[in-house]
């Protein structure tokens, strides 16, 4: 149970200071995220190493995000917010540098576990958030975050295939430091340092059993296609995750029973229908639509034969970056609305917009005007309240495990975009023949994506109300100090 109530501030300036603080933080991780997508072709001439390599440090930098997400979040309720996103913060800088200065392609592969970690600073900024901010402005600001979180209209990566085709891959990560240093210095003066929310130890035999698990989970659904699904190393990696996340219960539930330390999760809080509806619906939400906004529509529409034959740029100009700079525009505002309709229920009409909008795509799949209107829709239904609501849930839904949970959140939102990419791939290439992916193979991917949608939706229907006492304190008229940086 948290020790502490919301540390609530109603001063503007210092709001604006945080907040934008928070977004420099987030950005240091997101960037690595997004502007290296275009360099990966120089990092495979410039390191001597192969597309396989290149797409393991894209698949390890993710699963570092995942996992750093569910044990930062959670050490941050015994060690402070600020104090656990300055640790983060300094893993980031460490692994630009290793990137920007690498030698050979494994310690550019360190780099990238590196940086990896701070996608911690994601859930560790909403926590923050809700500890400082009133409901409302907690929304609206979670909104901003959230855009962050799916680039920058697109912006970020132009950038990077710019700065790669003229300087290099290493300019990329220069911009990435710089942007990282900045983040670390906003964060040390303008994020104020807060009571920690809990008293304990940190579980971190948990925490490691968990980390095995999800990494099996996660490597297992991202190579299982290339490795072969009934092949030798991609069982291991599935059935070794598996037996991990098994063990992992047996041991939380022994923490909460003798009592000795306070369990990484709580495992009886995950068959609340705050919790399990959560991460069903992330998890499917992200598995339906973004490994279609991912993989399958920038291949079918640049496929000259299945497709429409299009440039990579003229792909990305109309089918990922209306939706991108909607989000933008649309997430702050479906965190304005999220507080006051319900989190909940800002999460069900999101998923639903969600999955109309997709199965008309669906449905109308050769007709690109359709599909460019319905996709840039989803930057209203998915990148903006879907994905703001399920945030903002995932902090405001469980005060006695909300580090745990918006931790948990994360990881599960990596995972099941894992699953989704590993099922649309394993779909159009079962459709390739002699070169050739056939129209067929692109609608079965996408079908298969609504299947997702369309379950997502039945467990967001199960999301129980966030407790009205949470609510209560959030939204009390009285604007209590908070502590500046430096105390």
């Amino acid at each position: 149970m948290s020790l502490t109530s919301p540390v609530v501030d109603r001063s503007a300036g210092r709001q604006f200071g945080l907040l934008t603080a928070l977004v420099l933080a987030v950005l240091g991780y997101q960037i690595n995220a997004t502007m290296i997508s275009p360099a990966l072709p120089h990092v495979i001439t410039e390191l001597h190493t192969t597309p396989g390599i290149a797409g393991l440090s894209q698949t390890l930098f993710f699963l570092l995000g995942s996992l750093s997400q569910v044990t930062l979040s959670r050490l941050s309720d015994y060690r402070g917010r600020k104090q656990t996103m300055l640790l983060a913060c300094a893993i980031l800088l460490v692994g630009n540098l290793a990137c920007m200065l690498a030698p050979n392609v494994g310690v550019f592969l360190v780099g990238r576990v590196l940086q990896g970690v701070a996608a911690a600073n994601f859930p560790l900024a909403f926590l923050t958030l809700n500890q400082v901010m009133t409901r409302e402005r907690f929304g609206w600001a979670a909104g901003v975050i959230t855009a962050v979180n799916g680039g920058f209209a697109g912006v970020d990566a132009i950038a990077g295939g710019q700065i790669a085709d003229t300087i290099g891959f290493r300019g990329v990560f220069g911009a990435g430091l710089v942007v990282s240093v900045i983040g670390i210095l906003a964060v040390i003066f303008a994020v104020p340092k807060l009571p920690a929310p809990s008293a304990g130890r940190m579980d971190w035999g948990g925490a490691t059993l968990l980390c095995i698990g999800l990494s099996g989970m996660l490597i297992g659904l991202a190579q299982g296609q290339s490795w072969g699904w009934t092949s030798t190393p991609t069982m291991a990696c599935l059935l070794g995750g598996l037996a991990a996340l098994a063990a992992f219960g047996f041991t939380q539930r022994g923490a909460r029973r003798t009592g000795t330390t306070k369990p990484l999760i709580d495992i009886s809080l995950l068959g609340s229908r705050r919790a399990w509806p959560l991460l069903v619906t992330s998890a499917l939400t992200l598995g339906g639509a973004f490994a279609a906004l991912a993989l399958t529509i920038p291949l079918f529409t640049q496929d000259k034969h299945a497709g429409f034959g299009m440039s990579s740029f003229t792909s990305a100009l109309l089918f990922s970056t209306p939706a991108q700079i909607i989000g933008v525009i649309g997430a702050p505002i479906a965190g304005w609305i999220g507080p006051r309709l319900g989190w909940n229920r800002a999460a069900r009409i999101g998923a639903t917009g969600t999955l109309v909008a997709f199965a008309v795509a669906c449905a109308f799949l050769d007709s690109r005007w359709t599909v460019v209107a319905m996709l840039a829709l989803l930057g209203i239904t998915y990148n903006g309240l879907s994905m703001t609501a399920l945030n903002g849930y995932s902090v405001v839904a469980m005060p006695e495990a909300e580090g745990a949970l918006a931790g948990l959140n994360g990881a599960c939102i990596g995972l099941g975009a894992s699953f989704g990419i590993a099922l649309s791939s394993a779909l159009i290439t079962a459709g390739t023949h002699h070169g050739q992916t056939g129209h067929a193979a692109y609608a079965e991917a996408m079908w298969a994506g609504c299947g997702l949608l369309a379950l997502a939706l039945i467990a967001a229907l199960a999301l129980a109300r966030p407790p009205e006492r949470l609510e209560r304190e959030s939204a009390r008229p009285a604007a209590v100090a908070v502590p500046t940086a430096g105390h």
